[in-house]
């Protein structure tokens, strides 16, 4: 049987530049528990799928995982910022392409037991190149792989970043639906 927990009291433990963290004291099934909370505002997933069928993926060096992420493009939303400006923003930033047509697929929570944060993933489409603008603290290999390679790689296992297989596997049932052709060139 669920049960839905009421806040007794929060306190905020910590307040960064992309996180917060807060302690709430909640009501449970049996009385009172505490829960550690990560705030975040959110973030933007772009599955970026170039006229020739291909995805757009990034490489780049993760600190908490303490190694190269292989990784669709995506980035935090900032401040009151919509999530569809942060797609646009991040595609460009990170890939140096602007989308013709950018639309919404999914939303979801990545770690839904300790994080606020909610990832927006668009399909960007009809793809110009153009010039990245890293973050000053960025360095991304950029790199275009066939749907059906990636498909590959996540279901033997060799991606592990959630968001990354979740714009995959949401790519790939687009062509399949015939909602998004798979080589439009």
């Amino acid at each position: 049987m669920t049960f839905a927990e009421k806040t007794i009291r929060s306190e905020r433990i910590y307040e960064g530049a992309i996180i917060n963290l807060r302690r709430d004291e909640v009501t449970v099934r049996c009385g009172v528990s505490q829960r550690e909370i990560v705030e975040h505002n959110g973030g933007a997933v772009l599955a970026a799928v170039t006229d020739e069928g291909k995805m757009v993926m990034v490489r780049q060096y993760r600190k908490p995982a303490e190694k190269v992420m292989f990784e669709a493009p995506a980035g935090k939303i900032d401040g009151s910022e919509e999530p569809l400006s942060a797609a646009v923003r991040e595609l460009k930033e990170e890939t140096g392409y602007t989308a013709g047509q950018v639309r919404f697929l999914t939303s979801f929570y990545p770690s839904v037991g300790y994080s606020t944060e909610v990832l927006y993933l668009y399909l960007c489409t009809e793809l110009v190149p153009g010039e990245t603008d890293f973050d000053e603290n960025e360095a991304l290999d950029i790199e275009e792989w066939d749907v059906e390679e990636l498909f590959s790689l996540v279901m033997k296992g060799q991606i592990d970043d959630a968001k990354t297989i979740s714009a995959i596997m949401m790519v790939r049932e687009e062509i399949a639906s015939g909602r998004l052709p798979a080589g439009r060139k």
